[in-house]
Formats: C-alpha cells, sequence, structure tokens
C-alpha cells in the first residue's frame, strides 16, 4: 500500500530555500549548499542518465533506495515553475502532479514523465497519484507549502530530513505554521555522512 512521504534538504537553521525564489535564481541560491551531498554520489547523476560524482557509499544506497520506493511525485506550481525551464527531459520517470490554478493540458515528456496539472486541491491530486503509484509511495516533492499542506491535512506517513552543516540565516522554513497537535513522531533511522546526517521520521495520527 502506498506511503505518502516527503525527502527535504535544509540547513542547521530550519531553511528549505533561501530569498527571492524563482526560475532565475531556484531555492533562492541555495540548492548546492543545502544538497552537496548529493552532487558528490553517483547515484544522484545516474538518475539524470548522466555519468558524474566520485562516491557512492551509504548517501548512494539511500538515494536508489529512495527512487525504487517512489511512484509518483506531488509538487506546488511554483516548484514547477523554478524547474521548467532547467529539468531535463524525464527527470522524474513518473507521474508528477502540480497543484496549480492554471488550466493546462498534460505536458507529455519523452521516456515515463508526464506532469498533470491539477486546479481542485491536495485531495484530488493525491487520489489521482495513488492510482498512479501502483502500490509504491507517492512523494510531496515541494516546496516547502506544498508539504506543509499535507503535513497539517494529517496526511504523511513518513519523511526524511537532510540536514546539511550550513546556515542560511533567512529564507522559506520547511515546518513553518506546523500544527504541533496532529502527530506522535518516531524517530526511525540516522544515517551519518560528512556533509549531511539523514534523518527518517514515521508519523502516526493522534
Amino acid at each position: 500500500m502506498s506511503k505518502i512521504i516527503f525527502d527535504s534538504g535544509i540547513s542547521l537553521d530550519g531553511f528549505f530555500a533561501g530569498d527571492n525564489r524563482g526560475p532565475a535564481n531556484p531555492m533562492g541560491g541555495a540548492s548546492v549548499k543545502i544538497h552537496k551531498w548529493m552532487l558528490n554520489q553517483k547515484a544522484f547523476w545516474e538518475y539524470l542518465g548522466m555519468e558524474s560524482g566520485n562516491e557512492d557509499g551509504p548517501d548512494g544506497k539511500y538515494i536508489r533506495e529512495t527512487i525504487a520506493r517512489t511512484g509518483s511525485f506531488i509538487m506546488g506550481k511554483r516548484m514547477f515553475e523554478e524547474g521548467e525551464v532547467s529539468w531535463p527531459e524525464d527527470l522524474y520517470k513518473a507521474d508528477v502532479y502540480v497543484l496549480t490554478h492554471e488550466k493546462r493540458e498534460p505536458w507529455v515528456q519523452k521516456g515515463t514523465t508526464t506532469f498533470y496539472f491539477i486546479n481542485d486541491g491536495i485531495y484530488s491530486a493525491l487520489e489521482k497519484a495513488r492510482q498512479s503509484a501502483k502500490g509504491k509511495d507517492i512523494r510531496i516533492q515541494g516546496g516547502a507549502n506544498t508539504i506543509q499542506q499535507f503535513l497539517n491535512s494529517g496526511l504523511v506517513d513518513e519523511f526524511f530530513i537532510h540536514i546539511a552543516p550550513v546556515f542560511l540565516g533567512s529564507g522559506i522554513r520547511l515546518f513553518d505554521g506546523i500544527d504541533k497537535d496532529i502527530y506522535d513522531i518516531q524517530i526511525v533511522e540516522i544515517i551519518p555522512s560528512d556533509l549531511t546526517t539523514h534523518l527518517r521520521y514515521k508519523l502516526r495520527k493522534k
């Protein structure tokens, strides 16, 4: 049965992205600072269909496992707009449901990625993503506001946080505005690494 998950990097002071996000400045310029650990991993570049990276250890194993368990994605319009101009063809290799007020026909890419544009809320996107996932997990890709909507609706089963050893000082916090009374939260796994600390949490509604 599909789980609803998210998998996000943050800074030590809790920021998901920097200031002034937009297509010309994805993640407010914070991507390399927060996700540097991924860029060293062969598994990350394999996912992009490229040969690069100089490491293939526990971090790479984690990347492959997360890719393998994911059957569909949900993301917000803002994240989609930032990536649309630069993402390679067939990046997600699955159906992606974009939460937006814009009415738009599906964007069918080469390979197995199709973007669907959902105008009637997170529950509609979730129902469609569940059908696409075919028993695999549904990953809430971001941005922070979209993750917050799913958390505050009591829908998330599990999440992964990668804490980079950097301070951003300002930007968009991942857990702003979260209802503290919805879940009991359990730490399931901690994976230390040179450039991040991986944490996996299981959530159960109270």
